[in-house]
C-alpha cells in the first residue's frame, strides 16, 4: 500500500466515523420518541473530526483544516460539559428518598 492509498483510507475512515454520528443520533431519537443527542454522537464527532483533520493536514487544505479544527473544540467542550453534569449528579443526594 502506497503512502497515498494509506492517507486515502484514513480520510475515508474519518468520514465514516463522522457520518456514523448521525445514524447514532437518529436511532437514539427514534427510541426516545424525541430529538436527543447521545454522548456517543460527541465521541464519534471527536474521533471522526480528528481523523479528518489529520487527513486535511496531509492534504494541506486550509479550508478543511480550519473547519475540522474549530469543530474539534466544540466536540471536546460538549464532552466536558457532559462530564461535569454527570459528576454533579453523582455528588447530589437524591431528594426523592
Amino acid at each position: 500500500m502506497t503512502n497515498e492509498w494509506l492517507w486515502l483510507a484514513i480520510g475515508f475512515l474519518g468520514q465514516a466515523l463522522f457520518s456514523a454520528r448521525f445514524l447514532v443520533q437518529w436511532l437514539a431519537s427514534e427510541r426516545a420518541k424525541r430529538s436527543i443527542v447521545p454522548t456517543a454522537f460527541w465521541f464519534l464527532s471527536l474521533g471522526g473530526g480528528a481523523t479528518l483533520l489529520a487527513y486535511a493536514l496531509y492534504r494541506r487544505d486550509p479550508v478543511f483544516i480550519a473547519g475540522q479544527g474549530a469543530g474539534l473544540f466544540i466536540y471536546a467542550r460538549n464532552l466536558m460539559l457532559i462530564r461535569r453534569e454527570t459528576r454533579q449528579r453523582a455528588e447530589t443526594p437524591d431528594s426523592s428518598s
